[in-house]
Protein backbone atom coordinates (compact mmCIF):
# COMPACT_ATOMS: atom_id res chain seq x y z
CA UNK A 1 0.00 0.00 0.00
CA UNK A 2 1.27 3.63 -0.74
CA UNK A 3 1.15 5.97 1.96
CA UNK A 4 -0.19 9.23 1.23
CA UNK A 5 1.95 12.32 1.68
CA UNK A 6 0.98 15.00 3.83
CA UNK A 7 0.51 18.41 2.80
CA UNK A 8 0.65 21.69 4.30
CA UNK A 9 -3.65 21.13 5.65
CA UNK A 10 -2.42 18.33 7.67
CA UNK A 11 -0.29 20.88 9.89
CA UNK A 12 -1.43 21.48 12.99
CA UNK A 13 -2.64 25.25 13.24
CA UNK A 14 -0.38 27.24 14.54
CA UNK A 15 2.59 24.64 13.90
CA UNK A 16 6.06 25.42 13.62
CA UNK A 17 8.70 24.69 10.86
CA UNK A 18 11.96 24.97 12.61
CA UNK A 19 14.00 25.20 9.21
CA UNK A 20 12.30 27.41 6.54
CA UNK A 21 12.81 27.54 2.97
CA UNK A 22 15.46 29.48 0.76
CA UNK A 23 16.37 28.91 -2.89
CA UNK A 24 19.74 30.07 -1.20
CA UNK A 25 20.11 26.47 -0.35
CA UNK A 26 19.12 25.39 -3.66
CA UNK A 27 21.24 25.62 -6.27
CA UNK A 28 19.88 25.38 -9.66
CA UNK A 29 21.97 26.02 -12.37
CA UNK A 30 22.48 22.35 -13.39
CA UNK A 31 19.06 22.26 -14.37
CA UNK A 32 20.91 24.25 -17.28
CA UNK A 33 19.78 22.75 -20.67
CA UNK A 34 23.04 23.14 -22.35
CA UNK A 35 23.12 27.09 -22.96
CA UNK A 36 23.93 29.94 -20.60
CA UNK A 37 24.15 33.91 -21.05
CA UNK A 38 27.39 35.37 -21.83
CA UNK A 39 27.64 39.65 -21.61
CA UNK A 40 29.67 41.49 -24.03
CA UNK A 41 30.40 44.73 -21.86
CA UNK A 42 31.13 46.63 -24.66
CA UNK A 43 27.29 46.76 -25.71
CA UNK A 44 26.05 46.42 -22.11
CA UNK A 45 24.27 49.93 -20.93
CA UNK A 46 23.58 48.77 -17.33
CA UNK A 47 19.76 49.14 -18.15
CA UNK A 48 19.28 46.34 -15.80
CA UNK A 49 16.05 45.31 -17.99
CA UNK A 50 17.91 41.98 -17.83
CA UNK A 51 17.98 42.10 -13.93
CA UNK A 52 14.41 42.63 -13.76
CA UNK A 53 13.16 40.52 -16.14
CA UNK A 54 15.22 37.20 -14.13
CA UNK A 55 13.14 34.65 -12.91
CA UNK A 56 15.73 33.38 -11.17
CA UNK A 57 17.67 36.91 -9.56
CA UNK A 58 20.90 35.59 -11.55
CA UNK A 59 21.86 38.28 -12.55
CA UNK A 60 25.09 39.65 -10.41
CA UNK A 61 24.58 43.92 -10.14
CA UNK A 62 26.88 45.72 -8.32
CA UNK A 63 27.51 49.46 -8.00
CA UNK A 64 24.58 50.00 -10.35
CA UNK A 65 26.31 47.94 -12.67
CA UNK A 66 25.53 44.57 -14.58
CA UNK A 67 28.64 42.34 -13.75
CA UNK A 68 27.51 38.97 -14.74
CA UNK A 69 25.45 35.94 -14.31
CA UNK A 70 25.32 33.37 -10.86
CA UNK A 71 25.13 30.48 -12.67
CA UNK A 72 24.11 28.43 -9.84
CA UNK A 73 21.30 29.89 -10.38
CA UNK A 74 20.88 30.67 -14.00
CA UNK A 75 18.47 28.07 -15.44
CA UNK A 76 19.75 29.14 -19.15
CA UNK A 77 15.68 30.61 -19.78
CA UNK A 78 17.36 33.18 -22.71
CA UNK A 79 14.75 35.63 -21.26
CA UNK A 80 17.90 38.09 -20.41
CA UNK A 81 19.13 37.66 -23.72
CA UNK A 82 15.78 38.43 -25.14
CA UNK A 83 14.99 41.33 -23.14
CA UNK A 84 18.31 43.15 -24.13
CA UNK A 85 17.82 46.48 -25.74
CA UNK A 86 21.05 46.82 -26.98
CA UNK A 87 21.95 42.60 -27.53
CA UNK A 88 24.31 42.49 -25.50
CA UNK A 89 23.35 39.55 -23.83
CA UNK A 90 23.92 35.67 -26.03
CA UNK A 91 22.89 32.65 -25.05
CA UNK A 92 25.69 30.37 -25.64
CA UNK A 93 26.83 26.64 -25.92
CA UNK A 94 28.12 25.55 -22.58
CA UNK A 95 30.52 23.54 -24.55
CA UNK A 96 31.70 26.26 -26.25
CA UNK A 97 32.87 28.61 -23.49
Amino acid sequence: MVKKKEGWRELPIGAIILEPGSSEKFKTGDWREGKKPVVDKNKCTNCMICWISCPDSAIIVKDGEMKGFNLDYCKGCGICSTQCPVNAIEMVDEEDE
